[in-house]
């Protein structure tokens, strides 16, 4: 799949985000504190210095918030992709899973009663390799349940 073009603020978004996200940036921002810091005695500790640090950090903090955000949708949206094609190109994979993100609250947690269900099923199991979707988990648990419950007949 070609690469298109990045919008502006695309592409504003990832260098900002990989600029303050690195060790000079760090670096910067403890130096403006302990700038910040030294020169209160400068000015008095007033409330102009101090309104200067607050107004700075809401700013920033402000402003970053939303790169965050912009840069989170983007790699939860990839991670989201890369997995459901790894779910479509598996064949022992439910394709339930593909778009799960879509759910609301009460039917994500409902999947994961289902997970615990199978962790509690491949506990039960002897290979620890074996490994099986939900629906062939269940299917499996009861076809051993039946074939033992036919079997404890026979023996009696």
């Amino acid at each position: 799949m070609p690469k298109t073009r990045k919008n502006l603020f695309e592409r504003f978004a990832n260098w900002a985000t990989n600029a303050t996200g690195s060790s000079t940036a760090f670096i910067v921002a403890f130096a403006i504190i302990i700038i910040w810091g030294v020169t209160g005695p400068i000015f008095g500790y007033s409330d102009t210095w101090q309104l200067v640090i607050n107004t700075g950090t809401t700013i920033v903090t402000f402003l970053m918030v939303f790169l965050i955000q912009k840069t989170q949708n983007k790699d939860s949206k990839a991670i989201h992709l890369k997995l459901n094609e790894l779910i479509a190109s598996h064949q022992g994979a439910s394709n339930r899973m593909v778009d799960i993100e879509d759910l609301n609250e009460e039917e994500l947690d409902k999947l994961h009663k289902f997970y615990e269900q199978l962790s509690d099923l491949a506990e039960k199991e002897d290979d620890i390799l074996c490994t099986h979707s939900i629906d062939a988990a269940n299917d499996n648990h009861n076809t051993k349940l039946e074939l033992n419950k036919h079997s404890r007949k026979h023996k009696n």
